[in-house]
């Protein structure tokens, strides 16, 4: 993972990826956030990268849209550097029950929503990452950059480009035409989505609800921009 790096968290499975720099991402995201430096959050992860010695290994579940992403990218920017990894896609892991028996967890789709005893099970499993390894990552990952979409999807084939409206048929499915609040909406959509991958933050669906508002598939009591107080619906 890398929280303890960056106060400030890029996800690297919406907006532009062109450039691969820090600078555009930032200037993608301060649209949305202006309260915080992110570009020099950005810039000091990868400077610190660039300058350890240490030994890095990269933790990620290929069902997480954002750390599939991330784990792409890390590969296209580190290039023939020597870099271990561990998968969490598909582990699973006994769970003790109220009766004092144990089953095994649902299957893994990100680092993000496993516990700390988890992560603490998996120290001493970590892969070498192989030139092979590290050339698909690579090539799948300026494959998206020259495609620059608004969204990247996980996919049974993997990482792929999604367009801005690809979300929009899930918003719309859980809105109906009584006034609900926009968070309810976004954390609803979330929930649903988030079997088998996990796909898109409510940042970025937020910014879909303000899209349908505007385009007039969902009617807004308030500014959609904010989501605990606005309600919306469907037209009637």
């Amino acid at each position: 993972g890398y929280d303890d790096v960056l106060s400030w968290r890029d996800d690297l499975s919406c907006g532009p990826i062109a450039s691969g720099e820090p600078a555009e991402r930032a200037e993608w995201w301060t649209s949305f956030y202006d309260e915080q430096d992110i570009e020099s959050a950005f810039c000091a992860f990868w400077d610190r990268v660039a300058a350890t010695d240490d030994r890095l290994v990269v933790w990620f579940g290929r069902h997480s849209a954002s750390e599939h992403a991330f784990v792409l990218a890390w590969a296209d920017r580190l290039g023939d550097r020597p870099y271990e990894y561990i998968d969490v896609t598909g582990r699973q892991f006994p769970v003790a029950r109220r009766d004092g028996s144990t089953v095994l967890s649902p299957p893994m789709q990100s680092v993000g929503i496993m516990n700390p005893d988890m992560l603490k099970s998996l120290l001493g499993q970590e892969q070498r990452a192989s030139t092979e390894f590290k050339d698909e990552c690579s090539r799948v990952w300026r494959r998206l950059k020259a495609e620059n979409a608004p969204f990247r999807v996980v996919t049974a084939e993997g990482l792929v480009s999604a367009p801005s409206d690809y979300f929009d048929a899930l918003i719309l499915e859980r809105a109906t035409t009584e006034w609900r609040r926009v968070a309810r909406v976004v954390g609803d959509t979330m929930g649903y989505n988030g079997e088998p991958y996990m796909q898109v933050g409510p940042t970025m669906l937020l910014t879909r609800v303000v899209a349908l508002v505007d385009e007039g598939k969902l009617l807004a009591e308030g500014d959609p921009w904010d989501m605990r107080s606005c309600n919306v619906r469907l037209p009637v």
